[in-house]
């Protein structure tokens, strides 16, 4: 078995508490928007949003700091030359191989913990969707300074609108992120790189050479 140690600590501390203050501003906000009393109350989900908005705010001014000075940001970089080859097989991979058992098309090393899908959506996520979403939070934040129409509709409606599709979006992100991380060698694999820092590869082939060893302890003959 194989280990890489991929996700350092401060990393690891903003994945955590990025994902706490997300979920936090989406059960407050659909509380308030949906008027769901019974799931957080309207008086109480305002203050929380609010507060949720700002501290992500912060959270990913830190992720973009962390990825200049932590080196990070090596793992956000595109490859165009070999994007079209890389998504056919990533894509294969996940509507056909894996079900298939084929081996994955991607292997994780220091320098590339991403596969290109893996790239492009957190690309789009964290350098396009996420600071839409809290552009319009701050512009939902601070609507009475802003003018009255946008392009002939109430700007407090495309605001509105803006945002909660942003965060629709975002939550679709969130399923099939966790769909994503029980792709790996085994189910738990890469959800415990994000809680140990460390990534392994070879735990289902150690198993496997387990079962097909003979009583000796030395690997059983292949048979064709």
């Amino acid at each position: 078995m194989s280990a890489i140690y991929l996700y350092p600590v401060w990393l690891r501390l903003w994945h955590w508490l990025n994902a706490l203050l997300f979920l936090t501003s989406l059960v407050t906000g659909l509380s308030m928007h949906f008027a769901l009393g019974w799931l957080i109350p309207f008086d109480v989900a305002v203050p929380v949003h609010n507060t949720s908005g700002v501290l992500l705010t912060v959270s990913w001014v830190a992720f973009l700091v962390g990825n200049v000075v932590g080196g990070n940001g090596k793992h956000y970089l595109i490859d165009i030359r070999a994007l079209p080859m890389d998504l056919y097989r990533q894509v294969r991979y996940y509507v056909y191989g894996i079900f298939v058992n084929e081996p994955h098309p991607f292997h994780v090393s220091a320098e590339h913990k991403l596969n290109a899908l893996q790239t492009l959506s957190y690309v789009g996520v964290m350098y396009g969707l996420m600071p839409l979403l809290i552009i319009s939070g701050w512009a939902f934040l601070f609507s009475g300074d802003i003018p009255d129409t946008l392009f002939g509709y109430g700007s407090i409606w495309i605001v509105a609108m803006a945002h909660l599709l942003l965060a629709w979006m975002l939550l679709l992100f969130l399923v099939v992120h966790v769909y994503i991380i029980t792709t790996g060698e085994t189910p738990t694999t890469n959800l415990k790189a994000m809680f140990t820092g460390w990534h392994k590869e070879g735990e289902s082939a150690e198993g496997q050479a387990t079962i097909d060893s003979d009583d000796t302890g030395e690997p059983a003959a292949e048979t064709r």
